[in-house]
């Protein structure tokens, strides 16, 4: 039997929590606004998920857009950091860049500083996609002290980003976890699992969610790109990694 991998679900809001749980997930990322890749959640999330039986690890992303942050915006993440530690969650997810795509040295210095201080764990997320040299950006991953790297290997998805994944982990050669993420799902994780050695997955689980009247589109109350975690796509995804 292969060894099982990691599950980890991303979700934004408390029935997700509930739902990416009851399906088996291994971990959770929590955010707000999943519909543009997840922002910092809420305050009051992150009290409700410190009583998650599995560990949760929060975004820390200001707004959205790119990942090129002013004095303003990394002063607010180093407070969202310290927002997080406070509510009880083991660890955050987080990124920069500067405008050339490569990832922004000074500011995740500042950044992985205060949750070191903290005693926080680090993810890096997805943007070092945006890099043009996937290995050389995990060589610096790896002398920042992130512990995982989320990435879909700089294409728009995992499966469609294989090559750059496999550029991923031959450059982690076993010093950092890369955790394979978006359009990850039951039906195609098989590929992955065939194609690279995975230790741990990143997947939404989750279904669209129409507007709940046209008045609320009309009055942009609701972009219409919202999704609902499914417990069951998390369960069908999870027995797969267990297989």
């Amino acid at each position: 039997m292969l060894e099982a991998i990691t599950l980890e679900v991303c979700v934004d809001s408390a029935d997700g929590l509930a739902r990416a749980i009851e399906g088996g997930a291994d971990r959770i990322e929590l955010c707000s606004a999943l519909e543009i890749g997840g922002l910092t959640p809420s305050a009051g999330l992150i009290r409700a998920a410190s009583s998650s039986p599995v560990p949760v690890v929060a975004m820390i992303r200001p707004r959205g857009g790119d990942f090129c942050f002013t004095e303003a915006e990394v002063t607010l993440m180093l407070l969202d950091i310290e927002a997080v530690a406070a509510g009880g969650l083991p660890g955050v997810v987080l990124g920069a860049s500067l405008p050339d795509g490569r990832l922004d040295e000074r500011v995740l210095e500042r950044l992985l500083r205060r949750a070191a201080s903290l005693g926080l764990r680090c993810t890096l997320h997805r943007a070092i996609d945006l890099c043009p040299d996937l290995g050389q950006a995990v060589s610096l991953a790896i002398d920042l002290g992130f512990e995982r790297i989320l990435t879909s290997g700089g294409a728009a998805s995992a499966p469609a980003g294989l090559d750059g994944l496999r550029r991923c982990f031959e450059a982690a050669a076993g010093r950092i976890a890369i955790m394979p993420g978006a359009g990850i799902n039951a039906d195609n994780v098989d590929l992955l699992r065939a194609q690279l050695p995975l230790s741990e997955v990143h997947a939404s689980c989750s279904d669209p969610v129409p507007p709940p009247s046209p008045q609320v589109a009309a009055f942009g109350f609701d972009s219409g790109a919202r999704r609902r975690t499914s417990s069951a796509k998390v369960a069908a995804l999870k027995a797969k990694l267990l297989g």
